[in-house]
C-alpha cells in the first residue's frame, strides 16, 4: 500500500491558486525531499497533507484514510503523521520532557508513566536526554528542533513531515538536526522534507521533487536531478543555491 496518495489536489487562497491539479504516489519507508523556490506551494503541500490547509479539490490518502473535513477524519489522519515546523512549535510553558508527553497521554491516552518512559526514549534517540527538564527557552536553536522532532516521534507516526525545519537555524545547529532527521531515514521512516539543504537531499532522498507556481514539474532521484535537472526553473534554482 502506498503512504501517501495525492490525486489532482487544487488550493486556493482567495484569488491565488497556490496547488494546482498535483498529484503525488509515496511508497512507505520512501524519503523525499520537496524544494523549490519561494512561493511554489511546498509548504502548502505539506500542511494540507495533514489537515492544516484545507484543499478544495482532489483527493488526499494517508495510510489508505481519505483526508476530508470530518474531525474524526482529519484526527485519524493525525495519528499517521509527525509534523515539525520550521520555528519548532514548543509549549513555552512546559518543560521539553512535558512538550513530548502531553499528546501520547491526552490523545493516545497513555499512562504518565509510560508517556515518560516513551519520552526519555525518543530524547535520547535524538540525543537530548539531559535537556529533559529543561524549558524550551533555556535551549538552543538545534535542541529545540531535535526537541520538537521528539515530540512528533512519540505519537508513532507513520509518515514524518518537515516544513524547512533548519532554515530558523544558526548554520552551526543546523548539522545537528540534520543528522538526527538521516538517522530517521536510516530506520525506514516515510518522510517529506521541504528543505533547501541540498546536500541533506543527495544524501537521503529517494526522489527530489522541484515545484514551481504550484505544480510538480520534476520528480526524480537525486543523482538525475542534480546532473542533468530537465526543467530550466530546476536548472536556474539549482544555480542559486549553494551545494546545488
Amino acid at each position: 500500500m502506498e503512504a501517501l496518495a495525492l490525486r489532482g489536489v487544487n488550493k486556493w487562497f482567495g484569488r491565488f491558486h497556490v496547488l494546482r491539479d498535483l498529484s503525488l504516489s509515496v511508497a512507505r519507508g520512501e524519503r523525499i525531499v520537496i524544494c523549490g523556490p519561494s512561493g511554489s506551494g511546498k509548504s502548502t503541500l505539506i500542511r494540507c497533507i495533514n489537515g492544516l490547509e484545507a484543499h478544495q479539490s482532489g483527493q488526499i490518502f494517508v495510510e489508505g484514510t481519505e483526508l476530508t473535513r470530518d474531525l474524526k477524519t482529519i484526527d485519524r489522519v493525525r495519528r499517521e503523521t509527525g509534523m515539525v515546523f520550521q520555528h519548532f512549535n514548543l509549549f513555552p510553558h512546559l518543560t521539553v520532557l512535558e512538550n513530548c508527553m502531553l499528546a501520547p497521554v491526552h490523545v493516545r491516552k497513555l499512562s504518565r508513566a509510560e508517556a515518560e518512559a516513551a519520552a526519555m526514549e525518543l530524547l535520547s534517540r535524538v540525543r537530548i536526554p539531559e535537556q529533559a527538564h529543561k524549558y524550551p527557552a533555556q535551549l538552543s536553536g538545534g535542541q529545540q528542533q531535535r526537541a520538537a522532532i521528539a515530540r512528533a516521534l512519540c505519537m508513532k507516526p507513520r509518515i514524518m513531515l518537515f516544513d524547512e525545519p533548519t532554515s530558523a537555524l544558526d548554520p552551526e545547529m543546523v548539522q545537528e538536526v540534520l543528522e538526527t532527521m538521516i538517522a530517521l531515514a536510516d530506520e525506514g521512516m516515510t518522510m517529506l522534507c521541504v528543505s533547501h539543504e541540498m546536500g541533506f537531499a543527495r544524501a537521503v532522498a529517494d526522489r527530489v521533487i522541484f515545484m514551481d507556481e504550484g505544480r510538480i514539474v520534476e520528480d526524480s532521484p537525486p543523482r538525475s536531478f542534480f546532473s542533468a535537472p530537465q526543467h530550466e526553473r530546476a536548472r536556474l534554482f539549482l544555480s542559486r543555491i549553494p551545494g546545488g
